[in-house]
């Protein structure tokens, strides 16, 4: 379980097992690595700070409140008929690249096109959640993702209605002119997680770079 998501704070978790032996190999590594498992690394600040947020997150009222506020930024985004993936769920919208973006094939990364187009424009942060993170190469081959899609998760307690407002506005502009976005290549990427630290550029850039030398 993610603290920062269900539990209102900046850091923490916990993992829950129903397996003793796991549980106990856990502990050992958790010990090595982290802290003693009464803890696991985490100050007493954060601990309280958890334990407060795991009771505040019980609400009703607040769980109406967080997930009529996702509903909003899907309704809006439905406006403008930016294909997101139905229903929406409670700490995210998600937007399905690969038909808003139709025209860019999976290995030129739809995903992160789009959230590259959307942070360019407005300075949104956004997370891809596609070929980028999940495709492969084997034997040479591309592996595409099963889908395509931005990640639009909305922090709690943070965002006003005007500014969910906003983001709908940018998908809109960026609705009227996507035929301009373009595709991206990988030039850098480590052996794991290179979703994480990839560099990459745009696939026309790419195609310039290559025929100077």
């Amino acid at each position: 379980m993610s603290g920062k998501k269900d539990a209102l704070v900046n850091m923490g978790g916990f993992l829950a097992l129903n397996n003793r032996r796991w549980a106990a190999k856990i502990r050992e590594l958790l010990i090595l690595g982290e802290g003693f498992p009464t803890y696991g690394g985490l100050s007493g600040r954060d601990l309280e700070a958890m334990a407060r947020g795991l009771e505040e997150v019980l609400d009703e009222e607040y769980l109406k409140y967080r997930v009529r506020s996702i509903e909003y930024l899907a309704l809006g985004l439905r406006r403008h008929r930016i294909p997101i993936v139905e229903p929406p769920g409670g700490h995210a919208v998600y937007v399905d690249a690969r038909r808003f973006l139709s025209h860019i094939p999976p290995e030129a990364y739809p995903g992160q096109a789009l959230a590259c187009a959307l942070y360019l424009e407005a300075g949104i942060r956004a997370c891809e959640i596609g070929s980028l993170m999940f495709g492969k190469r084997k034997d040479g081959k591309f592996i595409p993702a099963k889908m395509e899609l931005l990640r639009l998760a909305v922090p709690r307690r943070v965002y006003t209605q005007s500014q969910l407002d906003f983001v709908v506005e940018v998908f809109g502009v960026l609705a009227a002119k996507r035929g301009k976005i373009t595709g991206l290549k990988v030039l850098e990427s480590p052996p794991y997680l290179g979703h994480f630290s990839a560099k990459l550029a745009p696939s026309a850039y790419e195609a310039v770079r290559c025929a100077r030398h």
